[in-house]
């Protein structure tokens, strides 16, 4: 049990992949116009990495080494389908708003690297748990960055009015520019509350980030830098 909330902590917290690893960008900064979409997209990517997940520790012990990463994607593919026909039948409205992008989670780089690094190695149930957790910490990073813009680029919320009527709208923070800018103010909140987050040093690490100079061969960001070498 003790590990099943380590994995929920770490994906929503510790690791998230939008503020802490700075993954799958292309999303987080594409369809964050409105929280709705945010929150549309980050529950779809929870479905699929919560199922992936799943089936891949299932059948880790039956897919050939050599074949691991077209395995993963098939699997992936086939819950993207079932999650865009979903789609596409019961919320019409916010299919049509994240359009291309749904399909486009098979090449979702969290999901794939988690199927990589934990649930090909781990048992079902703590790989369902990290999946949630990951599938948790997106889906809330993407509701805040489109909560953020939403509010103070139209001032509305969830589609409801929240600014007053003479609010005047920072109609840039819902263009393409306004994704990089309220990225950039909540990583320097993060650093600011020394909370985790992709340019501050995550509890237990020693080297700040800068991984040339460390040496920790325990260390997670050292290891992920070497295996890229």
């Amino acid at each position: 049990m003790r590990t099943l909330f380590e994995r929920l902590y770490n994906g929503i917290i510790r690791e998230n992949p939008t503020f802490v690893l700075m993954l799958g960008m292309c999303p987080t900064l594409a369809v964050t116009t409105s929280a709705i979409n945010g929150l549309g997209m980050g529950l779809s990517t929870c479905a699929v990495l919560i199922m992936s997940n799943l089936f891949v520790s299932l059948l880790r012990k039956f897919i050939p080494d050599k074949v691991r990463m077209p395995a993963y994607i098939v699997i992936v593919a086939s819950f993207v389908t079932i999650v865009d026909l979903l789609m596409q039948a019961y919320v019409r409205g916010l299919y049509a708003s994240l359009g291309l992008y749904i399909p486009l989670i098979v090449v979702n780089c969290i999901i794939l690297g988690r199927a990589e690094s934990y649930a090909s190695k781990n048992p079902p149930l703590a790989s369902l748990a990290d999946g949630l957790g990951m599938g948790l910490g997106f889906t809330a990073a993407l509701t805040i960055i489109g909560a953020f813009r939403e509010l103070f680029g139209a001032g509305t919320l969830f589609g409801f009015r929240i600014m007053p009527d003479g609010y005047e709208p920072v109609s840039i923070l819902i263009m393409a520019p306004g994704a990089f800018f309220v990225l950039a103010i909540i990583t320097a909140l993060q650093n600011k509350l020394k909370a985790p987050s992709a340019t501050n040093r995550p509890e237990g690490f020693k080297c700040n980030g800068e991984c040339s100079s460390c040496g920790d061969s325990g260390c997670m960001i050292y290891r992920r830098t070497e295996e890229g070498k």
